[in-house]
């Protein structure tokens, strides 16, 4: 089930006072989101804006500029040769050290673009996205595979599966090397809808999910999961429950009307596709209302 439209009080109610350019970065992000050609790296620096309150617009502006000088590093020649991989495999793995370690899915910073241009590490999907914007800056027909438990990148025609594996520094992949990749996540055959090429939504929301997974097993940095929540239901296309986890997270913060009262909005809704689940959800609601006593 998926909604898309933003909670009624809209996730910016969730920031607190003196968060104001928080919450100017958030307006920012919604904005981005909504337009007609969404900029998947801006929507990346946004989300590391929202993290991180040093952040200013400056370095947002010095992460772009980042990106144009690695694209203008290319060999103007790439666009006749048609050896994208190679090439970018060259610049962003061997000369700028672009790479990924198990150890990095340990790390918020994994996942912030503005971090991983200066780290030069990061999440497959994070260094997927280095990769398909210094390429895409460079002219070239590159695209985002969202492959389960791995994100790579391709380039030209999407049935020719001409694959590379940013976060193993941009070894060549073959079909048969993505089948494996499935398989290994999921104890599946592949399926030929993985293959389809993702959209920005869709990338940046899996960054937002990766986000809310960091997060997850740190219930002290439960302000992570919100603000990730809080993005993800600013995309235009979001799964509904999320409105669900938002409200939880709010009770887990102590915060237990506003999360009472989220429940219950969230109950309205399920009525019509699952009534059992909405009462157990109105249960949950007087609960959170009861520890106010």
């Amino acid at each position: 089930m998926t909604e898309d439209v933003p909670p009624p009080d809209g996730p910016e109610g969730g920031a607190g006072e003196g968060e104001r350019e928080r919450i100017d970065w958030r307006r920012e992000f919604a904005e981005e989101a909504r337009s007609e050609r969404p900029d998947l790296a801006r929507l990346c620096l946004l989300i590391g804006a929202v993290a991180d309150p040093t952040v200013t617009r400056h370095d947002l502006d010095a992460a772009e500029i980042e990106l144009d000088r690695l694209a203008g590093l290319l060999p103007y020649a790439t666009r006749f040769t048609g050896d994208w991989s190679g090439e970018l495999a060259a610049l962003l793995g061997r000369h700028e050290g672009f790479e990924g370690v198990p150890a990095d899915y340990q790390r918020l910073e994994s996942s912030l673009l503005h971090e991983v241009l200066r780290r030069r590490r990061g999440l497959p999907i994070l260094l997927s996205v280095v990769w398909m914007e210094v390429a895409r800056r460079a002219g070239a027909p590159v695209y985002g595979l969202g492959l389960p438990g791995h994100f790579v990148v391709g380039f030209g025609d999407p049935a020719d599966l001409n694959l590379a594996d940013p976060f193993a520094g941009g070894r060549a992949m073959t079909g048969a090397d993505a089948e494996l990749l499935v398989t290994s996540a999921t104890g599946e055959a592949l399926d030929r809808s993985m293959l389809r090429p993702a959209e920005p939504g869709a990338i940046v929301l899996r960054v937002l999910n990766n986000i809310r997974a960091w997060a997850a097993p740190r219930p002290e940095r439960s302000d992570v999961a919100l603000w990730a929540v809080e993005l993800s239901l600013l995309l235009p296309s979001h799964p509904a429950r999320l409105r669900y986890e938002r409200a939880e997270l709010l009770v887990q913060r102590g915060e237990f009307l506003k999360g009472a009262a989220e429940m219950e909005a969230y109950a309205r809704v399920m009525d019509a596709v699952d009534p059992e689940s909405a009462t157990t959800i109105r249960r949950r609601a007087q609960a959170a209302r009861a520890r106010l006593n």
